[in-house]
């Protein structure tokens, strides 16, 4: 199929119903990797043109539009042509040619639609925006490649995106860090970045600017830093709560007990009720992660009774002194 015949959503690898960023995301990935000056594969201009020409029709709201009813005969539809009377509409889809079953034939503009056939095409063919005269205008005649063209222009980078590892601690408290990235080139470049405090693993922080340098000016890209919450010794996270064991011993299970909650805003003392058994889950509101958008997280503290693993003769009397006297069975009902 010749290039001007492809669709340019297939082109640009998105659905009918893309957003205008998903449109611009997709241009900027697929132009970057295109580009003659970065891609000297044979094809790779030809399939920059294309790309090209794609994003200027369909970022264009009002090109779009006429595209979306007429396919490829879009260019010989006017941007008024909603307003254009009866006569047009009509007979808008006779012709064949569209990739939604429609065409348009040029007669059709003159007979009752109340346009002017000279005005019309002065506007195609060199009267907006002095793009070329003639055929030059729209098919290669003196337009960059930033925006529909086939001559060299501005093209922004590509995004990046690299995972960036975390400690709880450190998403906790949130801090200045330093990022040290591979360039496409091979080099490194550091970059020192503030990490807001409470960030969940999986969010991504946005560095407007930092990802790949454009072309021929072009702006660079972004660059997303994708948080990752490594595994920790202690820890276990879930959303904004964060989950710890509380080792207790039997008197202090059995009792009740206070007892100290390292957690990684700093010790707590924490009310162990008595009769607390193992898998106990003791919450502190508001100890999680925080959020600086609305509620925090919690922190809790499961209970696990640990027993000592040698006794001394005392310790000894007295475990076996409450064996002879205590009527619990754990084993009941079970």
């Amino acid at each position: 199929m010749a290039r001007d015949e492809r669709d340019y959503y297939e082109i640009l690898g998105v659905p009918r119903d893309a957003s205008q960023s998903d449109i611009q995301r997709a241009y900027r990935q697929l132009a970057r990797r295109n580009h003659p000056d970065v891609n000297k594969n044979p094809g790779a201009e030809e399939r920059f043109k294309e790309i090209t020409e794609a994003y200027d029709v369909l970022s264009d709201p009002s090109k779009r539009k006429r595209y979306d009813q007429f396919g490829h005969q879009w260019r010989q539809v006017p941007e008024d042509f909603e307003t254009a009377g009866a006569g047009f509409r009509q007979r808008a889809g006779a012709g064949a040619g569209g990739p939604w079953g429609g065409g348009v034939r040029v007669e059709d503009f003159t007979e009752g639609g109340g346009f002017d056939f000279e005005d019309l095409f002065g506007s195609f063919f060199g009267g907006r925006g002095g793009r070329g005269a003639g055929f030059g205008g729209g098919f290669g005649g003196g337009r960059g490649y930033a925006r529909g063209g086939f001559g060299r222009g501005p093209v922004p980078g590509a995004d990046s995106e690299v995972e960036f590892p975390l400690t709880v601690e450190e998403a906790y408290h949130g801090g200045h860090h330093r990022v040290t990235l591979q360039t496409p080139e091979g080099d490194q470049r550091t970059l020192d970045v503030n990490i807001p405090a409470g960030v969940t693993d999986g969010q991504r922080i946005r560095l407007a600017g930092q990802g790949s340098p454009g072309t021929d000016g072009g702006p660079p890209g972004d660059l997303y830093l994708n948080i990752r919450i490594a595994p920790h010794p202690r820890y276990r996270v879930d959303g904004r709560d964060i989950v710890s064991t509380l080792p207790v011993a039997p008197w202090e299970a059995a009792l009740g007990a206070k007892v100290p909650v390292q957690t990684p805003g700093g010790t707590v003392q924490l009310n162990v009720p008595a009769g607390s058994s193992c898998g106990r889950r003791l919450r502190l509101r508001g100890r999680g992660l925080p959020n600086p958008r609305g509620q925090p997280g919690d922190f809790y503290a499961e209970v696990r009774i640990m027993v000592p693993t040698s006794l001394s003769p005392a310790e000894r009397d007295l475990f076996e002194q409450l064996a002879r006297t205590s009527t619990f069975n754990p084993r009941e009902g079970t």
